[in-house]
């Protein structure tokens, strides 16, 4: 028999983006741990305010890309010079600046198509099994949401309000969210 979990959030509504910024460091000050942001247009250093780690998506990047530059090289080496070698335009079988286009095609390729994949994997963004969810639909118009994961702070919910509200959140609410085990 499943059940429906969910967790409980306090949220935060705030219509400025510095009064968001001077309340999240305020509340990082009270070690108050924040779940998540959501802003409608990127925030610079909105990551580095919450603590976020820097992405490892452009070493990913790297080796899709020199695993599609390998992959190019190997194939025409072997095609043009092992298997089917034949002399074009007076070149050798294995000419390597012959072979540069179809090597930056390939690592452009690999690399693209390989960040993608990473990222919705990395992310559980598949599309058949994510279901998004939204504190407050506002978030994608004008206002800045901040979520407090009560579960994971030593303050009460209270205290935690109070903060928000001296911070200058516009509106404090009380929010339920499905939890999946499968995610």
């Amino acid at each position: 028999m499943l059940q429906n979990k969910t967790k409980k959030y306090l949220v935060g509504i705030y219509n400025d983006e510095n009064v968001l910024i001077s309340a999240i460091k305020k509340l990082k000050g009270e070690n108050v741990s924040i779940e998540e942001v959501y802003t409608p247009y990127p925030v610079h250093h909105l990551d580095e305010y919450l603590g976020h780690k820097r992405s490892r998506l452009s070493k990913a990047a790297f080796l899709f890309g020199a695993t599609g530059t390998l992959t190019a090289i190997t194939i025409q080496t072997y095609t043009m010079g092992l298997s089917w070698p034949m002399i074009i335009g007076g070149k050798d079988y294995i000419s390597p600046p012959s072979f540069v286009p179809v090597s930056f095609e390939l690592t452009v390729l690999f690399a693209a198509f390989g960040m993608v994949i990473t990222f919705l994997l990395s992310n559980n963004l598949l599309p058949w099994r994510y279901k998004p969810f939204m504190f407050d639909p506002r978030s994608t118009d004008d206002k800045f949401v901040m979520a407090i994961d009560m579960e994971s702070n030593s303050k009460s919910e209270d205290e935690i309000s109070q903060l928000l509200k001296n911070t200058g959140a516009e509106s404090v609410d009380t929010k339920e969210k499905p939890v999946s085990n499968d995610l």
